[in-house]
């Protein structure tokens, strides 16, 4: 594979890298966990245990659709989602913060040469923000959404997108993801998925360690990883 370089020699092994947001780069899953506890609780419905892995590698409005389907729910998943998004603006806005090893393996990745990317389930509204604000922002050549997909990361699609974008192959991407789903997505897309430990996700940590690379507790140690620098 080629490796790309920095002033310092250390190289990293992929011309590209592709960033899930939510559990993965942003420490953001307990929002959505309280948000999508306080929403179910206005209709006397308890969050069940499978809902979150349901709706993990789902875009925005595709989480709004299962919702009302699943639940039965007296609305549309325009109502949904502009509830959803004001319920979790000030939350990203303010108080959401990177995870721990975040910036440092961005800096590490800029600095090895790698181009990053995003792609996400998250809306604009909210990632922009917040990201600006820890400072990671400019650090991003592409973000892609899955709205600029058309599909939820259950399909490949979105990884392919975010390749393209940055001029490469999909197999020259890495993709560092939490969610199991997406995993087995951006491995279909051709991209290789690394996995990043989430305590949401964290039941499906066995399956992450078949279906990906490697699997990291955090992303300090995939700053150290041999399978994704080459020293010499």
């Amino acid at each position: 594979m080629t490796t790309v370089s920095n002033r310092t020699g250390r190289r990293c092994r992929y011309p590209g890298v592709i960033f899930d947001l939510d559990g993965t780069l942003l420490d953001s899953m307990d929002v959505w966990g309280r948000i999508d506890e306080e929403f179910l609780a206005d209709y006397g419905i308890p969050v069940p245990p499978d809902y979150m892995a349901a709706v993990s590698a789902m875009g925005f409005r595709e989480t709004a659709e299962y919702t009302i389907a699943r639940f039965s729910l007296p609305a549309t998943p325009e109502e949904l989602m502009e509830r959803w998004l004001r319920m979790a603006q000030e939350e990203y806005a303010h108080h959401v913060m990177l995870k721990a090893g975040a910036h440092e393996l961005l800096e590490a990745l800029r600095a090895g040469g790698a181009a990053l990317a995003i792609a996400t389930a998250s809306r604009r509204e909210h990632f922009l923000p917040c990201l600006k604000r820890n400072g990671v922002l400019d650090h991003f050549q592409v973000i892609v959404t899955t709205d600029d997909a058309g599909c939820g990361k259950s399909s490949p699609a979105i990884f392919r997108l975010a390749a393209e974008r940055l001029s490469l192959l999909p197999e020259q991407c890495a993709v560092f993801e939490d969610s199991l789903a997406a995993a087995r997505s951006a491995k279909d897309a051709g991209t290789i998925p690394f996995g990043v430990y989430d305590a949401k996700s964290a039941e499906a940590e066995q399956e992450m360690r078949r279906v990906c690379a490697c699997y990291f507790s955090d992303l300090h140690e995939a700053c150290s990883s041999s399978l994704l620098w080459n020293d010499h």
